[in-house]
């Protein structure tokens, strides 16, 4: 049985693919800053898998590597990591952002990924097959108004991904990148610091991606043949064209 290491799994995309891939076949290590969440996907797959938890905040390296080193024996072999945990804070002009908030994206987005890369990939290097999924961002590939700071993250996500696809290629790894569009979760709610009406508006008069289709998709992408790696994919809800083009009825 496959062992996945899922970062950001309290909620959202990470709660749905530790879910997915919990039911379908492999032992998760869920991974987050609320214990009281991790219980509840513990509590959720009770009978489906074995599951274990840590409790950590991606943004501390010190954190990181010593939640890391203090899995236990038989969970320090690991075959998927799944790079989720990512935020968005505020949606201003650059002539006004918040240093808090641009502190904020680039220690999540960026560093937080290479922190807990750098501290997994020793327990995956013997594993054949081992593979790593970033999940990025459509605002990775295209800028728009007032993302400037979190888009220029989510481009380090997809730059990062190909230059870890490159380095770990002699070592048998896969790299791959998931960069959906619109997707319903609790991303709005906390870019607009709580307000919930805001967030409500971004996902009303069309039907976004939920969290599960991307969940199906590591899935997907997770389980192909060792010959194979679907490297990079953009998922879009039907009703998105482009970043800031959406039809709304």
């Amino acid at each position: 049985m496959k062992t996945a290491f899922i970062t950001g799994a309290t909620s959202g995309i990470g709660r749905a693919t530790a879910i997915e891939l919990g039911k379908n076949g492999f032992r998760i290590i869920a991974c987050g800053r609320r214990q009281d969440r991790l219980n509840e996907i513990k509590t959720e797959l009770a009978g489906s898998t074995e599951i274990t938890t840590l409790t950590f905040d991606v943004r501390e390296k010190k954190s990181v590597f010593e939640a890391v080193q203090s899995l236990e024996a038989n969970w320090r072999s690991i075959d998927l990591l799944i790079n989720n945990a990512g935020n968005a804070h505020g949606l201003s002009n650059i002539k006004d952002g918040s240093e808090e908030d641009w502190d904020a994206m680039i220690d999540i987005n960026v560093k937080g990924l290479l922190y807990v890369t750098k501290a997994v990939l020793p327990l995956m290097q013997k594993n054949d097959g081992a593979h790593i999924i970033n999940i990025g961002s459509i605002a990775g590939r295209e800028v728009y108004g007032n993302g400037n700071v979190y888009c220029a993250s989510k481009s380090a996500v997809d730059a990062l991904s190909q230059g870890m696809r490159i380095d770990l290629n002699q070592d048998g790894i896969k790299v791959s990148q998931i960069a959906p569009g619109l997707v319903e979760t609790e991303f709005s709610l906390v870019r607009f610091k709580g307000d919930v009406l805001k967030s409500k508006n971004v996902y009303e008069g069309y039907e976004a991606l939920q969290p599960e289709d991307i969940a199906e998709l590591v899935h997907f992408m997770a389980t192909r043949p060792k010959h194979v790696n679907i490297a990079d994919v953009l998922v879009l809800p039907e009703a998105q064209a482009a970043s800031t083009i959406v039809k709304k009825s």
